[in-house]
């Protein structure tokens, strides 16, 4: 059976960096000196320096009063924004002639819908054929990426000529809101926007993806949720999620998601950065050295949390390491979502 590899990832972000910005905006939401307090604190600790938009600032977009923006004129300007950014994720990966060889075209978003859509500007201004197979993954929240990866490779195990191209793109700021909820406005801090465009294929070059596992945690739906509302795509990210995480992550899913191995078979974690505490929770419930998690602290702390390509930002910086000489071996990726689930990657470099 063919083994698919990811051969290229190429990542982008928008031109503003507004973590700053959005700390301020976040901050002075609060009527509540004590929750203004913690949030202050809960910033100071979020191990995130940089995210970035379209937009140079709330008040660029949103004005005085973001609840007042609707879900339309988001989706407006999503599908103002999107297709730029696309275009730039999937021209770094240099293709050149070789974009007329892609046979599956995967999307990915969480963020904002409109048809016809990306897919359909990345043929027209990538040298993608017009007759590619496409597909679209929508609305299934920060673990999509690894669901994009693994319909990848289900496509190469069946067509060992294919080449797909993935691209995960996710405009976060869009849906920004205000409240006087802590949790609501502490998860408006991480979030932030971005695109990753991956070239899988059944070349023996880069990261070779293994095996996947899903892994449901009971009884946990209302933690993380996200629907559509009238102003914008509400999120609800609950303060027990990297606890529950946390001992999800016991002996017995460990070894299912390892394939009945232990984690001193892996040599290279490739986490998904929903947060700081995320992070610490999984580092503390499988048991995970200092460095362990390095790749997915530098991600946070330059990107923040951009939902479904945040993965594949991860799984480039690893790439990018193996290449400057760091390590290579076998490797667990694992990325979080609404289910409580969690999606995981076998691979090794």
């Amino acid at each position: 059976m063919t083994t698919a590899y990811i051969n290229r990832i190429n990542t982008v972000v928008p031109e503003h960096d507004v973590h700053e910005a959005f700390v301020a905006f976040a901050d002075a939401s609060f009527t509540e000196r004590r929750k203004q307090l913690l949030f202050r604190r809960m910033a100071d600790r979020s191990q995130i320096s940089h995210r970035y938009a379209g937009i140079a600032s709330p008040s660029a977009f949103y004005g005085d009063d973001p609840n007042s923006v609707d879900t339309e004129t988001r989706m407006i300007e999503f599908e103002r924004s999107a297709p730029d950014l696309a275009v730039r994720a999937v021209d770094g990966l240099e293709l050149g002639d070789a974009a007329a060889e892609v046979t599956h075209l995967i999307v990915i978003t969480c963020t904002g819908f409109y048809s016809p859509g990306i897919d359909f500007e990345i043929i027209k201004r990538c040298g993608v054929s017009s007759s590619v197979e496409r597909t679209q993954i929508g609305f299934m929240g920060c673990f999509a990426g690894i669901n994009g990866l693994k319909l990848a490779h289900h496509i190469v195990r069946s067509e060992p000529n294919a080449k797909v191209l993935v691209v995960s793109l996710e405009l976060c700021s869009l849906h920004l809101q205000r409240s006087e909820s802590l949790e609501t406005m502490l998860s408006f801090l991480v979030f932030g926007d971005g695109c990753a465009a991956v070239l899988v294929s059944g070349e023996e070059k880069g990261i070779a993806i293994d095996s996947f596992k899903a892994v449901m945690v009971p009884e946990t739906p209302e933690l993380i949720t996200w629907r559509i509302g009238d102003i914008g795509f509400d999120m609800v990210l609950s303060g027990k999620v990297p606890g529950t995480l946390g001992r999800a992550l016991d002996e017995r899913n460990l070894k299912e998601i390892l394939a009945g191995g232990s984690k001193d078979d892996i040599d290279i974690w490739a986490v998904h950065p929903g947060g700081r505490s995320i992070l610490d929770a999984v580092e503390d419930g499988i048991g995970l050295g200092p460095d362990d998690l390095s790749a997915s602290r530098r991600v946070l702390d330059n990107y923040g949390n951009m939902s479904s390509a945040t993965i594949l930002f991860v799984l480039a910086e690893i790439m990018k390491r193996a290449e400057e000489g760091g390590p290579t071996g076998s490797g667990c990726a694992m990325a979080f979502g609404p289910g409580l689930t969690a999606e995981t990657m076998l691979f090794h470099i």
